[in-house]
């Protein structure tokens, strides 16, 4: 592949561009998918609120078939499907998406140990989404393929610590001999040249494919993005040791008013529930919901296709690399 930023993460997924898209559940099917892998990156299928129920709960086994069959002919290109762990069992929905010959398996936020093994029998290449050393080791040592780190700035569920993208992913890449993605804060070609100046190899981005055409989103929340700043974003569910980040909103300052308050789970679990995130996602009400976002807004100008998010990416990559080679001699 002449025209593409080889590194192990790209010749083990075998695409040409070290950009993965974040699961954004919700908000990745097969469109958002295909249209990521189209343009040389890895696109994901979220298995999380992409089915009839999409007020948090996971898709079932033949709506996943569904949506992989729809992606596969939108695309002939690797593709990924993301599997969040905890939420609901996912072994169904596993055995489903391998049977479908998904070739990338994802899994985000509880222990992954008991899912790496069917995986690899199946010939899935697995990729973690971990925040920091510790938790990138833990994946490694139960067979993970890849981890992605992510930092402080990240959108949607972060790790319980501050420790930023830039501290973070050099540590990560030192603690483990397995491909380290960065994720948190990236939104352009700079970052993904620092993150590839820091050790990573590869980014993984959610925020900046929400604020895509293809992307399963209101219009409302996809301008929002667009038009926000870093500060525009707040952290919530600290309270319940699973920080995420969000949009700023009534409803998002309401949550953080009870949890300073000390409020009791009871009261705060109804105020975080899927359906307050669809509120915002499918149906535009910001202010009476949450969304989830990323500081990586400040870096998003307008709602555009994935692809030409990617190649500017690129361009824009190998640009600053060109300046910083004169600068270097």
């Amino acid at each position: 592949m002449t025209d593409s930023i080889p590194t192990r993460v790209t010749t083990a997924l075998g695409i040409r561009y070290p950009i993965v898209q974040g699961g954004l559940a919700r908000v990745a099917t097969a469109e958002l998918a295909a249209a990521v892998s189209n343009a040389g990156g890895l696109g994901q299928i979220a298995s999380a609120g992409i089915g009839a129920d999409r007020n948090g709960g996971l898709c079932t086994p033949a709506e996943l078939k569904a949506e992989i069959a729809r992606c596969q002919a939108l695309t002939d290109k690797p593709f990924g499907v993301n599997f969040p762990i905890g939420r609901s069992p996912i072994e169904a929905l596993l055995e489903a998406a391998l049977e479908a010959g998904a070739k990338v398996i994802a899994l985000t936020a509880g222990n992954p140990a008991p899912f790496i093994p069917r995986c690899k029998a199946a010939g899935a290449q697995v990729l973690v989404l971990t925040a920091g050393p510790e938790l990138a080791k833990k994946a490694e040592a139960v067979g993970a393929d890849m981890v992605a780190t992510v930092g402080y700035e990240g959108g949607g569920h972060l790790g319980r610590g501050d420790e930023t993208t830039m501290v973070m992913v050099p540590r990560t890449v030192a603690a483990v001999k397995i491909p380290v993605l960065a994720s948190g804060g990236i939104a352009s070609g700079a970052g993904l040249l620092a993150a590839l100046a820091l050790g990573a190899e590869g980014v993984e981005m959610g925020t900046r494919f929400v604020a895509s055409t293809e992307a399963r989103a209101h219009a409302n929340y996809k301008n929002a993005l667009a038009g926000a700043k870093p500060e525009d974003t707040r952290i919530i569910k600290r309270t319940l040791g699973m920080p995420g980040r969000t949009l700023d909103s009534g409803h998002v300052r309401a949550i953080l008013a009870a949890e300073a308050a000390g409020a009791p789970k009871e009261e705060i679990v109804p105020m975080i529930l899927g359906t307050m995130n669809a509120l915002g996602t499918d149906e535009g009400e910001l202010d009476r919901a949450f969304v989830w976002a990323g500081q990586c807004v400040g870096l998003i100008e307008q709602v555009e296709p994935a692809g030409a998010i990617i190649a500017r990416m690129v361009a824009e990559a190998r640009e600053r690399l060109a300046v910083l080679r004169r600068a270097f001699g």
